[in-house]
């Protein structure tokens, strides 16, 4: 056990003085790799590295030393390219967590609108306001206590389903919801309601974390289609504005959408 221990370049004293549990923690927080992948790596770089050198040329001296890479991946758990990406597939010590740590897209927006933080926050209550200006969501449907299920809009014409519950509230200033297990799209936010110009109106600010299907790189191939998530929380805010300030969604030239949201209604 000592051997292994100074192997790895902790010693007793530092055990003793606490230094080598700073160490492991440290170490834990550089795996950005998860188990299934680790394996895989240690066992494919092996097997890569070994072809690698049989074949006693310069080209298996490259595919040699991208195996000892893979090997190093699957037993340290960390990924340089990852950890540039912001990317970590390892999993959590928190499973109630809606969205994993280090994973997934998190948005931050806010928009200032001429009402009163307790007509916001009563209208946003109701999930079932939601899709009059979430364009991406084709449907929210409470099921009871503070759950609802959802439905969202996909590429190709499909859609992604969800059930969520509120999990903080604090009347007329904040709504927090989070997605439940086995949903299509982990995701969890939070929408505020501060008073604003002297309370005459309020900024709303949402902060939105979200796992698109395919992950990071899912999200990054989404963009170059249009779906960048900041833009459209941008254009739900704006549009939420327009509900609420005017009773419908109007377009970029001015003319009625033809999908009147009247806010009292």
């Amino acid at each position: 056990m000592q051997a292994a221990l100074e192997e790895a370049g902790i010693t007793r004293q530092d055990f003793s003085s606490g230094r080598g549990r700073q160490r492991s923690n440290r170490a834990n927080s550089d795996v950005n790799v998860g188990r299934t992948e680790r394996l895989v790596s240690g066992i494919g770089g092996g097997l890569l590295a070994g072809y690698g050198l049989s074949t006693r040329s310069l080209g298996g001296v490259a595919l040699a030393l991208l195996g000892g890479a893979l090997v190093y991946r699957g037993i340290s758990g960390h990924c340089n390219l990852y950890g540039a990406l912001g990317v970590n597939t390892a999993p959590t010590d928190n499973p109630n967590v809606s969205v994993k740590g280090g994973r997934g897209i998190k948005v931050d927006k806010s928009i200032v609108i001429n009402k009163s933080p307790e007509e916001l926050y009563s209208f946003w209550r109701n999930v079932e306001n939601l899709p009059r200006f979430m364009n991406h969501l084709e449907s929210v449907r409470s099921i009871g206590g503070n759950r609802s299920h959802w439905v969202a809009k996909a590429p190709a014409g499909t859609t992604v389903e969800w059930d969520a519950e509120v999990y903080n509230e604090k009347e007329n200033e904040l709504i927090a919801w989070r997605s439940l297990e086995n949903a299509d799209v982990p995701n969890a936010g939070s929408v505020h309601f501060t008073p604003f110009g002297g309370g005459r109106e309020t900024e709303v600010k949402v902060s939105l974390k979200y796992d698109p299907p395919g992950g990071v790189v899912g999200s990054a191939v989404a963009r170059l289609f249009g779906e960048n998530p900041e833009q459209q929380i941008s254009e739900d805010l704006r549009r939420f504005k327009q509900v609420m300030e005017m009773g419908e969604v109007t377009t970029t030239e001015g003319q009625p959408s033809g999908r009147h949201a009247a806010a009292g209604s």
